[in-house]
């Protein structure tokens, strides 16, 4: 029902946006686009894709992690199936349920224990949020058109940033939190936060173990999201309009951020409406409407490469059901 819900306000938004702009001139500005900037933009999401797969690979332990590693190793392959399906999920799962049902699986087929599973995953997004933060925050500490909305904004992140980084580094400081959590928080989310605290307590004992190890998955974090950042960028290439580098920099994570707000389907909606108020500096509406349709196949296009290996998985997902309910019995 929620979902539903969801789909509809996407709907609903993406309704009002193209009652308000030229929807011919949104052709015209792909039937006006460049080929050759289409192509490498769009293609940006196949090693976009593998790189994260070899991130999880990466996530697993190791053979020199002897009390850990004692199932057999994610094979690289396998490691992008599971981020394919993910992103099918997520499509269709509320509140990123895909990157719990990829927890999930890797249990199910033996790779790690419940908790070991939780705990990567979280870290996992824990890094993608954090690195998103790192490049909005520099983005908009060098945005040079800052009025009081984006002075909030560049406090916002830059605060957020802050936080996420003591979760990480500080064991004491992340049990402080998640139990401030618990105790604020409504009593329906009260058992979801321990499990959530639950899990951060073993990703700190098992990356902190290996430091070098996570500062290759932190760095690989960092890249991947650079490379997100660009290719949102090479996208007004190939709608031949231009935004100055660094003002994408902090401009499409805001507009992404905007995206993971649970209001809409997928994002849908609220990622378009921040693109067209965010980007107006630089670019004509019927233009963002045009990248916002184009930052949304970032999402589209990994879901439907998905699709082919979701039959396996869609026996464990009546399972996964029960045990969302209750992640810590992951």
């Amino acid at each position: 029902m929620k979902r539903l819900v969801s789909l509809a306000v996407s709907l609903l938004i993406l309704g009002v946006i193209y009652w308000q702009i030229d929807t011919r001139g949104l052709v015209q500005v792909f039937q006006q686009s460049d080929r050759l900037w289409l192509g490498i933009s769009l293609g940006m999401v196949v090693p976009l894709t593998l790189m994260t797969g070899w991130r999880l690979q990466q996530l697993m332990p190791h053979e020199r992690d002897k009390q850990q590693a004692t199932s057999p190793p994610l094979p690289f392959w396998e490691a992008n199936r599971l981020i394919l399906v993910a992103c099918v999920l997520n499509m269709v799962l509320p509140s990123k349920m895909g990157d719990i049902a990829k927890a999930y699986f890797m249990r199910d087929r033996g790779h790690l224990d419940g908790s070991l599973a939780v705990s990567l995953v979280v870290f996992e997004k824990a890094c993608d949020l954090l690195s998103l933060l790192l490049w909005c925050a520099l983005g908009l500490v060098l945005y040079p058109q800052k009025g009081w909305i984006f002075w909030v904004m560049t406090l916002s992140v830059v605060s957020g940033l802050i936080v996420g980084l003591l979760l990480l580094g500080s064991r004491k400081f992340a049990q402080f939190f998640f139990q401030l959590g618990q105790f604020i928080a409504p009593k329906k989310t009260k058992a979801n936060l321990e499990a959530l605290g639950k899990a951060w307590e073993t990703m700190h004992a098992y990356f902190w173990g290996d430091r070098l190890h996570l500062l290759k998955i932190v760095g690989t974090s960092i890249l991947i999201w650079f490379f997100h950042l660009l290719q949102i960028w090479f996208f007004i290439f190939a709608l031949k309009a231009w935004t100055p580098f660094l003002a994408n920099l902090a401009l499409a994570p805001l507009a992404i951020l905007a995206g993971l707000l649970p209001l809409t389907f997928a994002g849908v909606g609220t990622r378009d409406a921040a693109i067209i108020a965010f980007y107006q500096p630089f670019i004509d509406t019927p233009t963002a409407a045009a990248l916002g349709l184009l930052c949304t196949s970032r999402y589209l296009l990994p879901a439907i490469a998905g699709l082919p290996f979701l039959s396996e998985y869609l026996g464990k997902l009546r399972r996964l059901k029960r045990t969302a309910r209750n992640p810590e019995n992951l």
